[in-house]
């Protein structure tokens, strides 16, 4: 058993969740169940982001303290996660105090390595973005190319990290690590960003008070990447617990597209800086998008995730997340195509595969379940399924893993259509077409339970089986001819009643 610490970004409590959030979320929680089904021993983090300006002045509007204001966030995103089935092991606040040890012992040992320099800043600053900007990164009227909103002009002094020191270690630590970045374009753009040259980013501010003070220099406060990236070393223990932290790091991290530089040039460096090793790998996701512009509160394009997990469950939100966006790529959020991949893939294929099904073993086995034949023609469609499945999840491509595990729902409905077992009479033949389906039915609630799990588990309990889908184990599960037949099969309801828009 291996072990696999996943995160995703921490998100900023000025906003609440959104779909944006969720898409990270949701494909960080399939990943980390597949990873649970292949026995590997996994520590799955999610968590909210806390300090920092905009945090001060939304605490400000709504006449809280930062502490009360963020108090009053941050279960939004835990009662959120539940609700959507989100399986994370821990969640992780930046205004813990586990969190302030290890940012201070992170930025210590940078500052005692000697790549924290005292320095004046002056230039162009977005409180959106928390990041300074020079005028070729903003848009006509110094507007911020994410926000659009006007950049301000700043002058303060700032404790710098010389990160233009480390572009031939990163690029030199790239070269050792070929596939770190996934997708592969993804990871040339990050490669791009280090040769195109990198400046020196400023990690302390002495115009806010909400945050976590240097530890050699208390008037200044820790400004924002080496607070808020920090969370993935805090949240496993990092300056208390040095065999936790041994034991899960280092980490694979989700991020979305925006903030590649950052997490890819930025945080390896400080690590490096500080004596660590750098993280296992990035799997960097495109943006949602809603009217062809990314969701935020500053364009007020907000969609709520739980808005629409009233019109077509949770499986079926959590499935259409991660089955309609190639992860890397952008993708146009629609009602429409939600709830027409909800009818094609849920309700016509799975849904139906599994009424008709027991439909057939209830009228012509007795309600039993056949045993599969060990040559059935499905067999290798199962096989071929699996392999396409896993390798897929592998290269964190959860839309190519679901259609890999659908190519068997699809085998078995066209198997069922060329043998008619609903028109024949009982006997050996059809229980060996029902067998092969029922057979077929179980690989799917294995392989598509990082998706829709509670979905599975229902398939699972109607096969009649013992135990649970997702506690089934890989390979192992995946083989041809588990199914033991002499099980009840049960019809239920239908699992996606059909929609429309």
């Amino acid at each position: 058993m291996s072990n696999y610490y996943l995160t995703t970004p921490i998100y900023y409590v000025t906003a609440k969740p959104h779909l944006g959030h969720a898409y990270t979320t949701i494909v960080g929680d399939a990943l980390a169940r597949w990873h649970r089904l292949l026995g590997d021993n996994v520590h799955f983090l999610t968590g909210t982001d806390e300090h920092g300006q905009k945090v001060q002045q939304a605490a400000e509007a709504a006449g809280l303290s930062p502490q009360e204001f963020t108090d009053s966030i941050a279960p939004l995103y835990q009662q959120a996660w539940q609700q959507l089935n989100i399986s994370n092991d821990d969640f992780i606040r930046t205004t813990e105090a586990r969190h302030k040890i290890g940012v201070a012992e992170l930025l210590q040992r940078c500052y005692d390595a000697g790549d924290i320099e005292l320095g004046l800043y002056k230039g162009k600053y977005c409180i959106a973005c928390e990041e300074y900007y020079t005028d070729d990164e903003l848009d006509p009227g110094d507007l911020c190319r994410i926000h659009k909103i006007p950049v301000e002009q700043v002058e303060e002094e700032n404790y710098f990290f010389r990160l233009s020191r480390f572009q031939d270690r990163l690029l030199d630590w790239y070269a050792a690590h070929p596939g770190a970045i996934a997708p592969e374009f993804r990871g040339n753009e990050a490669l791009g960003l280090i040769r195109g040259g990198l400046r020196d980013f400023s990690v302390s501010r002495t115009s806010l008070t909400w945050g976590i003070p240097l530890p050699w220099d208390s008037k200044h406060v820790a400004y924002v990447w080496f607070d808020a990236l920090a969370n993935y070393l805090t949240a496993i223990g990092y300056g208390q617990d040095n065999d936790e932290f041994s034991k899960w790091w280092p980490a694979h991290h989700l991020i979305g597209k925006d903030i590649i530089r950052h997490h890819c040039a930025y945080w390896p460096a400080m690590l490096i800086s500080a004596g660590i090793e750098p993280p296992a790998g990035w799997a960097v996701g495109g943006w949602l998008l809603v009217g062809g512009e990314k969701m935020s509160k500053t364009t007020g394009n907000v969609v709520n995730p739980l808005d629409l997990v009233a019109d077509v469950g949770v499986d079926g939100f959590r499935y259409y997340i991660l089955a309609d966006t190639p992860y890397g790529n952008d993708g146009d959020f629609t009602y429409e195509g939600l709830i027409g991949r909800y009818n094609s893939d849920l309700a016509n294929n799975l849904g139906n595969l599994l009424a008709r099904v027991a439909t057939v073993v209830e009228k012509k086995c007795g309600g039993v379940g056949p045993a599969p034949r060990s040559d059935s023609p499905l067999a290798t469609s199962a096989a071929s399924a699996y392999a396409a499945t896993a390798e897929a999840w592998a290269e964190t491509a959860p839309s190519r893993a679901l259609e890999a595990t659908w190519s068997l729902i699809r085998a078995t409905n066209a198997h069922l259509e060329a043998n008619e077992p609903w028109k024949a009479e009982p006997g050996a033949a059809v229980d060996a077409v029902m067998g092969d389906a029922l057979e077929a039915l179980r690989i799917v609630a294995v392989l598509a339970s990082p998706a829709v799990p509670e979905t599975s588990e229902t398939v699972w309990q109607r096969l009649g089986l013992p135990g649970r889908a997702d506690e089934q184990r890989l390979p192992a599960a995946a083989e041809w001819g588990r199914y033991p037949g002499g099980l009840t099969v049960t019809k239920g309801e239908s699992l996606f009643p059909r929609k429309s828009v």
